[in-house]
C-alpha cells in the first residue's frame, strides 16, 4: 500500500511540473527580453541584486513596444504601478537560465506572458496594396517616421515607398 502512495504523490508532483513548465513559443517577450539585458551586464554586476536591478531600469528607459511593456510589468520604468524586479534580479544573479526566470515571472504575474512580438513584414516580398492601413502605420512607426496630412492608404503607401531605400539595409525588416 505504501508503494502506491509514493507512486502517486511523484505521479501527482511530475504532472503538476509540467502544468507549470513553458511550452514552446510562451513568453518570448521575456525570454528574448531576459536574454539581451543579461547579455548586457558585466560580471561584476552579474552577481549583485541590487546592482542588476539599476541596470535593468537603464535598459528599460530606451526600450519599445513590447519590450517597453514587460518592462512596466516588471516594475522597470517610472510609471510602473507594481514593482516585482527582485523576482528577475535574484535568479539573474544565480545564473538562472531566461525560461526558467520567466515561469516564475510567469507565477507573479500571469500577463507577462500574454506578451507577443508582432510578426515583421518582409518588405522584399510584400504587395503594400494588400497590407492594412494599420500595417502601414506600424511601418512607418518601426522607421520613427510619421506621414503628415495621409488620409487615405495610398498616402501612406506612397511615404513608404519614398522611405524605403533610407530603411532597407536595416536589420529590422
Amino acid at each position: 500500500m505504501y508503494k502506491y502512495s509514493v507512486f502517486y504523490l511523484l505521479f501527482a508532483v511530475t504532472v503538476l511540473q509540467n502544468a507549470f513548465a513553458l511550452k514552446e513559443g510562451e513568453c518570448e517577450v521575456c525570454i528574448k527580453t531576459v536574454d539581451k539585458f543579461a547579455a548586457t551586464l558585466s560580471d561584476n554586476v552579474k552577481k549583485d541584486p541590487k546592482l542588476i536591478e539599476a541596470e535593468f531600469k537603464k535598459f528599460c528607459k530606451g526600450s519599445k513596444n513590447k519590450e517597453n511593456r514587460f518592462c512596466y510589468y516588471l516594475g522597470g520604468l517610472e510609471e510602473s504601478a507594481t514593482g516585482i524586479l527582485g523576482e528577475l534580479s535574484k535568479p539573474l544573479s544565480w545564473s538562472m537560465p531566461s525560461n526558467k526566470i520567466c515561469e516564475k515571472l510567469k507565477k507573479k504575474d500571469a500577463q507577462i506572458c500574454d506578451l507577443r512580438f508582432e510578426k515583421q513584414i518582409d518588405l522584399n516580398n510584400v504587395d503594400l496594396k494588400k497590407l492594412k492601413v494599420r500595417d502601414l502605420k506600424k511601418i512607418l512607426n518601426d522607421w520613427d517616421e510619421n506621414c503628415e496630412g495621409c488620409i487615405e492608404k495610398t498616402d501612406f503607401i506612397k511615404r513608404i515607398e519614398e522611405l524605403k531605400p533610407k530603411y532597407m539595409g536595416r536589420s529590422e525588416l
